[in-house]
């Protein structure tokens, strides 16, 4: 996309890109029914760095939501915005402060662990110039990545007997995170047949109406 971005005179605008992690606020957009205007970043073109997109978001990254009130980045915090401005989806137990913490927990390791990770893959160039440190980073991946696996299929493992989602019994904002992340570790060099549970958690988060929606939206 070449001209201005498309925006918002009220209501909400949520700008995304293919193949990111914006995908599980764009998945959680449709489990809670949210009205929104959808605006796909090209970021083969670079779009997220344009004039007109960093106006929005000075990050030049995704997700980005923007409302009457103001712009909101960072996946963990619009999760949470998403679920609180709609109780009546259910997407967090809001009225559970140790629950919300626990999910708050598992949202803040995917963000801050998992994404990192797999991050050192493709971009090694922000933590370091040297082309070696950055082959090296890369060649780490599947290690890394392996080991959060293995936290991961655990945090499944101890909520199972309450139910098959992230948080038990109840679909949670935690579970469109899980998926969009859980979708790169192949890609990472993870033998995901010694996860069974993260393979299965896929399978059925994917299968979700929401999910499928806002997969053939983005186009991921």
């Amino acid at each position: 996309m070449s001209h201005a971005l498309p925006t918002a005179d009220d209501g909400w605008t949520y700008y995304s890109a293919p193949g990111t992690c914006a995908l599980a606020v764009h998945i959680a957009l449709h489990e809670a029914q949210a009205p929104f205007q959808l605006v796909t970043l090209d970021f083969g073109a670079q779009q997220q760095q344009s004039p007109d997109y960093l106006a929005i978001n000075p990050k030049g990254r995704v997700p980005a939501l923007k409302t009457p009130q103001g712009v909101l980045t960072e996946t963990p915090a619009l999760l949470l915005f998403v679920a609180q401005s709609f109780p009546q989806a259910g997407l967090a137990p809001l009225d559970d402060a140790f629950a919300l913490a626990r999910l708050q927990s598992f949202n803040s390791y995917l963000a801050s662990t998992v994404h990192v990770a797999h991050a050192h893959k493709r971009r090694g160039a922000r933590w370091a110039d040297d082309a070696a440190a950055i082959e090296a980073m890369k060649a780490k991946v599947p290690q890394t990545m392996t080991a959060c696996a293995q936290q991961l299929e655990s945090t499944l493992a101890a909520t199972a007997a309450q139910g098959p989602f992230v948080m038990g019994a109840q679909y949670s904002v935690a579970d469109a995170y899980l998926y969009t992340l859980s979708s790169w570790l192949e890609g990472d060099g993870v033998d995901m047949q010694a996860f069974p549970l993260l393979l299965a958690h896929r399978e059925r988060i994917g299968q979700r109406p929401a999910t499928r929606r806002a997969l053939e939206e983005s186009g991921g």
